[in-house]
């Protein structure tokens, strides 16, 4: 099984680097009571603007099901949600999206989508408050809905950045930090980010005003010494089976890539990261003041005490099903698995389904790139134990027994604990409460 890991972990989107309305109940109240002539009184201030949110609707629901086409395990339940501040308002259009084929289970499985044009966005995300420091942008590429075993597994899910706020606009920084994914400006605009149809935003958990400051002094200076320290000093790694992680190893890669940004030069060859592996280490900083810590990060002194991994790092599969438990935990290739299970659907239709996340369809691998497409044909054979494992742990107590057994030769069979683009959506399907919970669903972009 050793062979498994690539396609739990591959991610780039291409082989090479890149393969209502509430209104406060106060207001008015003083007009019912008064006994002074209308004509005295002075005219009320302006009411502030309303908050916005996600609205249903069903032909903007039958319209996005169209034109995303995707299965219903490429979606999140309620559950994945973030609970969201206060938005200020926004022309993009804002759609509580409810999978078709989820509107009769009894778990909610659906999308948030920002319907949004391409002009002006990072303005308007930063503006309206949908996207903050801190937050994952996950490309996600619904034409691998269906296509196979490998790009379902995958959630459709290909690269990972890092948003920043800055000076009023969203801007991404991401591995490689080459003009590809950063373009001129690093606001969205570049190459990737303007052929890319549809972003999963992700938010880490519980950042502070502080940790949000320190995110986007660490993404400004690598951003403002991209030209200099990539590919000399910061790499992309094209080997998602190669994680710099360590079980109970400190982690130097981190503080490495802190030294690259404050310009310490650190000997050796250079840092190669994945884009996964990269927004986990820059998140590993966010507890780290640039500015006050760069005498911790000088060769000799050890890890910085500051730094401190954002997320469990997962092995292949987890432990949430069949028990839930506020200690379970995700793997690398149960994110199907686990929206299915959000579903309560009964045996029959649920294996089904979960049957369907590996059926090859030559149709759906048309529309990958060639290297994925590539992958994902010679990938599909592998999978068998693992469909066995999906509709087992799923099933009665006898079969719990033998696809947990099943489950655990996956995490021996040598793949390592990751982090692949797709394991932030897979964390967000823990249970709530759970203590490995450590990102939330805030919405999808759509352009249009």
């Amino acid at each position: 099984m050793l062979g498994v890991g690539r396609w739990l972990t591959l991610g780039s989107t291409r082989m090479s680097y890149s393969a209502l309305r509430i209104v406060p109940l106060f207001l008015v109240i003083a007009a019912a009571v008064a006994v002074a002539k209308p004509a005295s009184k002075p005219a009320p201030d302006p009411s502030p603007a309303a908050p916005i949110g996600f609205t249903f609707d069903e032909k903007a629901n039958a319209q996005m099901a169209k034109k995303m086409n995707i299965p219903v395990y490429f979606a999140v339940p309620k559950t994945a949600y973030a609970d969201l501040p206060p938005l200020t308002k926004t022309s993009d259009k804002l759609i509580d999206f409810k999978h078709p084929d989820a509107k009769s289970a009894s778990g909610d499985v659906g999308l948030r989508l920002v319907a949004a044009s391409r002009s002006g966005l990072a303005k308007r995300l930063a503006q309206s408050g949908l996207v903050q420091t801190g937050d994952l942008l996950l490309s996600f590429r619904t034409e691998w809905g269906g296509a196979g075993a490998y790009p379902n597994i995958q959630m459709g899910i290909s690269h990972t950045g890092l948003a920043y706020v800055k000076d009023g606009y969203v801007h991404n920084i991401d591995n490689p930090l080459s003009n590809e994914y950063l373009g001129s400006r690093s606001d969205l605009t570049s190459e990737h980010y303007s052929t890319v149809d549809y972003i999963h935003v992700i938010r880490p958990r519980g950042l502070t005003d502080q940790e949000k400051a320190n995110l986007v002094a660490w993404a400004s200076l690598l951003a403002s010494k991209s030209g200099q320290v990539y590919p000399s000093q910061l790499s992309f790694n094209q080997d998602y089976q190669a994680p710099k992680y360590k079980p109970g190893h400190p982690l130097d890669f981190v503080k490495r890539l802190g030294q690259i940004a404050l310009g310490q030069n650190p000997p050796g060859g250079p840092l190669d990261l994945y884009c996964s592996e990269f927004a986990f280490s820059l998140l590993s900083l966010r507890n780290c003041d640039p500015a006050k810590t760069a005498d911790e990060f000088k060769s000799g002194w050890g890890v910085p005490s500051c730094i401190k991994e954002p997320m469990k790092p997962m092995t292949a599969t987890g432990n949430v099903v069949p028990g839930h438990g506020r200690s379970s935990y995700s793997g690398l290739a149960d994110g199907p698995l686990l929206v299915v299970d959000a579903m309560k659907l009964p045996d029959d239709p649920r294996n089904k389904l979960l049957h369907s996340v590996f059926i090859e369809n030559p149709a759906g691998l048309s529309k990958m790139s060639v290297g994925h497409r590539d992958l994902a044909k010679a990938m599909q054979p592998k999978f068998e134990p693992l469909e066995r494992y999906y509709i087992g742990i799923t099933g009665k107590l006898w079969q719990n027994w033998r696809a947990k057994l099943l489950g655990a030769g996956f995490n021996w069979a040598g793949i390592p604990e990751n982090y692949s683009p797709t394991s932030y959506l897979v964390n967000t399907l823990l249970p709530k409460n759970d203590k490995y919970r450590t990102m939330d669903y805030v919405a999808t972009i759509v352009m249009q």
